[in-house]
């Protein structure tokens, strides 16, 4: 960058010298012509009065000039020029009294000069007055190209001094940023990189950094958190069989081998339901979305109450044509662990309804239990996490129904919630509506 800087400053100062150099040296050029133009014309007047000496002065300092008589003959010239030919040959034309030319050089002298020719018109005839003086150099002056010179260096140097240690300062935060970033680790997860105390974007920066690293705090904290509740739920029934089958071993032939193995069986069933749920989670966390299908919410819940009986009284009130948009069977099975999470709580009734308010499609799942507490209600929906109510009820639960519900509900674009209700507890499902599928004309 501070190389870009530089390049870019030094081409400035090249186009704003060039300009400076050429506007000097057209102005210098002027003047020279305006210097010879005047001596010219002071011969020019000596001619006009009769008063021509034969050793013309120097005027203006113009160094070089001539007079010719109408027969081409040099009859007054500077102290240079005496006794030498004709420095040019050239006139004005019939229409001008004078003109310019450039000639390297003219005769008897060394260099490119410019030249200037008046004509003076005399009763014996045309006379014809010459003053030369030497083009200065395209630089004007040696002293004035050393200053630009020297300037557009010292400026070129400066901008890029400048900006490398305005980029240096600027990036300073960034670099502090970048360290921090690169000791952040699993173990280590809480540290945060510095937030400069700058308002501009690398602020912005710092903060987005340790917004993202507080998610991820967060998830490695749940991840932790899950590992060690799934650990311990796997746990228990590998153990509960194990000791069950070490104690029959002891005494094989006390034993009750059947109930030994029926009991087995039941943590082992545990045990599967719990790496099932596992599993559909893992699904719901990796799936990249839910699917495509149109799927009936009134229809979907007559279907999954027609599979099996109930253990309690359900009642339902289903808005026909709420269309909503996913997976079918994760649909299914959300409504089948409301459902199954009702039944568990409820005194003797369940209810269910669906209806379309504006463009989102709610279901609602409600029994007439306990309830849950307003500070445990979003407590249940964490992993493994059950109440107590919920272990003396249900002791083979996994505490992962509630948490594979929301997640299907967050997949679809929704919300899974507990509402305020006045008996029991009340879990409303939202989910966007299918376009153009049963919504109210706007």
């Amino acid at each position: 960058m501070p190389l870009v800087t530089g390049a870019v400053a030094a081409l400035a100062c090249t186009i704003i010298s060039v300009l400076l150099v050429g506007g000097v040296h057209s102005r210098v050029a002027e003047y020279d012509r305006e210097r010879t133009t005047t001596a010219a014309l002071t011969f020019v007047q000596m001619i006009k009065q009769g008063r021509l000496p034969g050793q013309l002065p120097v005027v203006d300092g113009v160094q070089a000039a001539q007079v010719l008589d109408p027969r081409g003959r040099v009859v007054a010239a500077t102290p240079d020029l005496v006794g030498g030919p004709p420095m040019a040959s050239f006139q004005p034309s019939e229409e001008a009294v004078s003109t310019f030319q450039v000639l390297c050089p003219p005769r008897g002298l060394h260099g490119c000069m410019d030249v200037i020719a008046f004509s003076v018109s005399q009763p014996d005839g045309d006379w014809t007055v010459y003053a030369a003086d030497p083009i200065g150099p395209w630089y004007g002056s040696g002293a004035l190209l050393m200053f630009v010179l020297a300037a557009s260096l010292s400026l070129t140097l400066l901008t890029a001094f400048l900006t490398r240690r305005t980029i240096d300062r600027t990036l300073a935060p960034v670099n502090a940023i970048r360290s921090e970033l690169a000791e952040i680790t699993a173990t280590e997860s809480e540290r945060r990189v510095p937030v400069p105390p700058t308002r501009d974007e690398i602020r912005r920066l710092a903060e987005t950094a340790n917004a993202t690293l507080d998610r991820l705090d967060a998830a490695l904290e749940r991840q932790r958190r899950f590992t060690s509740d799934a650990s311990h739920d796997l746990r228990s029934p590998i153990t509960g069989a194990r000791a069950q089958l070490e104690e029959a071993l002891m005494h094989p032939d006390g034993a009750d081998w059947p109930r030994v193995a029926q009991n087995v069986l039941v943590s082992l069933d545990r045990l599967q339901a719990i790496v099932a749920d596992l599993l559909a989670l893992a699904r719901l966390d990796a799936a990249a979305n839910a699917g495509d299908e149109e799927v009936d919410l009134a229809r979907l819940v007559s279907t999954e109450l027609a599979r099996a009986v109930r253990d309690t009284h359900t009642s339902v009130d289903l808005d026909q044509g709420v269309v909503v948009r996913g997976d079918r069977l994760q649909l299914a099975r959300l409504l089948t662990n409301l459902l199954t999470n009702a039944e568990r709580h409820a005194v003797s009734r369940v209810s269910v309804s669906v209806a379309g308010e504006g463009d989102e499609a709610v279901l609602t799942v409600a029994d007439d239990g306990a309830g849950i507490p307003p500070e445990d209600r979003e407590l249940v929906f964490q992993r493994f996490v059950r109440l107590r109510e919920s272990r003396d009820r249900d002791p083979a639960g996994t505490g992962l129904g509630l948490p594979i519900a929301r997640e299907i509900a967050r997949s679809h674009g929704g919300t899974l919630t507990i509402a305020d209700s006045e008996t029991g507890a009340r879990f409303v499902l939202r989910l966007p509506r299918a376009p153009g599928k049963g919504r109210p004309k706007r």
